[in-house]
Protein backbone atom coordinates (compact mmCIF):
# COMPACT_ATOMS: atom_id res chain seq x y z
CA UNK A 1 0.00 0.00 0.00
CA UNK A 2 1.25 2.85 -1.19
CA UNK A 3 0.38 6.42 0.37
CA UNK A 4 0.61 10.00 -0.23
CA UNK A 5 -0.95 11.91 2.53
CA UNK A 6 -2.08 10.63 5.97
CA UNK A 7 -5.31 10.62 7.55
CA UNK A 8 -4.11 9.52 11.00
CA UNK A 9 -0.93 10.87 12.65
CA UNK A 10 0.85 8.50 14.32
CA UNK A 11 0.62 8.83 18.17
CA UNK A 12 3.79 6.22 18.61
CA UNK A 13 6.63 5.88 16.84
CA UNK A 14 9.46 3.10 16.98
CA UNK A 15 12.89 3.62 15.31
CA UNK A 16 14.38 0.34 13.55
CA UNK A 17 17.02 1.43 11.39
CA UNK A 18 20.23 -0.20 11.55
CA UNK A 19 18.98 -3.35 12.32
CA UNK A 20 18.06 -6.28 10.07
CA UNK A 21 15.29 -8.98 10.12
CA UNK A 22 14.14 -10.12 12.69
CA UNK A 23 15.00 -7.71 15.29
CA UNK A 24 12.40 -4.67 12.79
CA UNK A 25 9.48 -7.10 13.17
CA UNK A 26 9.85 -8.38 16.97
CA UNK A 27 10.26 -4.74 17.98
CA UNK A 28 7.02 -3.79 16.27
CA UNK A 29 4.96 -6.80 17.13
CA UNK A 30 5.96 -5.76 20.98
CA UNK A 31 5.77 -1.94 20.40
CA UNK A 32 2.21 -2.96 19.04
CA UNK A 33 1.15 -5.54 21.94
CA UNK A 34 1.50 -2.25 24.23
CA UNK A 35 -1.23 0.15 22.13
CA UNK A 36 -4.35 0.47 22.25
CA UNK A 37 -6.85 0.40 19.43
CA UNK A 38 -7.16 3.10 17.14
CA UNK A 39 -3.34 4.37 17.71
CA UNK A 40 -1.17 4.83 15.00
CA UNK A 41 2.64 3.39 14.90
CA UNK A 42 5.15 4.88 12.68
CA UNK A 43 7.80 2.73 11.92
CA UNK A 44 11.69 3.29 10.71
CA UNK A 45 13.24 1.10 9.15
CA UNK A 46 16.11 0.52 6.57
CA UNK A 47 16.18 -3.17 6.48
CA UNK A 48 14.77 -4.16 2.81
CA UNK A 49 14.04 -7.57 3.98
CA UNK A 50 11.41 -6.15 6.71
CA UNK A 51 9.45 -4.36 3.66
CA UNK A 52 8.38 -7.91 2.37
CA UNK A 53 8.32 -9.74 6.42
CA UNK A 54 5.90 -6.52 8.00
CA UNK A 55 2.84 -6.37 6.31
CA UNK A 56 2.20 -10.11 6.17
CA UNK A 57 2.81 -10.20 10.23
CA UNK A 58 0.35 -6.91 10.17
CA UNK A 59 -2.30 -8.70 8.62
CA UNK A 60 -2.25 -12.09 10.90
CA UNK A 61 -2.54 -9.74 13.79
CA UNK A 62 -5.56 -7.74 12.35
CA UNK A 63 -3.71 -4.41 12.28
CA UNK A 64 -3.84 -2.26 9.04
CA UNK A 65 -1.06 -0.47 7.18
CA UNK A 66 -2.39 2.77 6.50
CA UNK A 67 1.19 3.80 4.71
CA UNK A 68 4.74 2.77 3.15
CA UNK A 69 7.09 5.35 2.26
CA UNK A 70 10.69 5.52 0.96
CA UNK A 71 12.64 8.05 3.00
CA UNK A 72 16.23 9.24 1.81
CA UNK A 73 16.50 5.37 1.80
CA UNK A 74 15.12 4.18 4.00
CA UNK A 75 11.42 3.27 4.80
CA UNK A 76 8.54 4.66 7.18
CA UNK A 77 5.57 2.68 7.74
CA UNK A 78 2.18 3.85 9.16
CA UNK A 79 0.12 1.23 11.02
CA UNK A 80 -3.23 1.57 12.55
CA UNK A 81 -3.59 -0.78 15.69
CA UNK A 82 -6.79 -2.76 15.49
CA UNK A 83 -8.09 -3.89 18.85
Amino acid sequence: MQGGGQANAPTHRLDVRGFRCPIPVGETRQALGGLEGGHVLEVRFDDPEALEDLPPMLARQGHRVLSIEEVAGDWRMCIEVIA
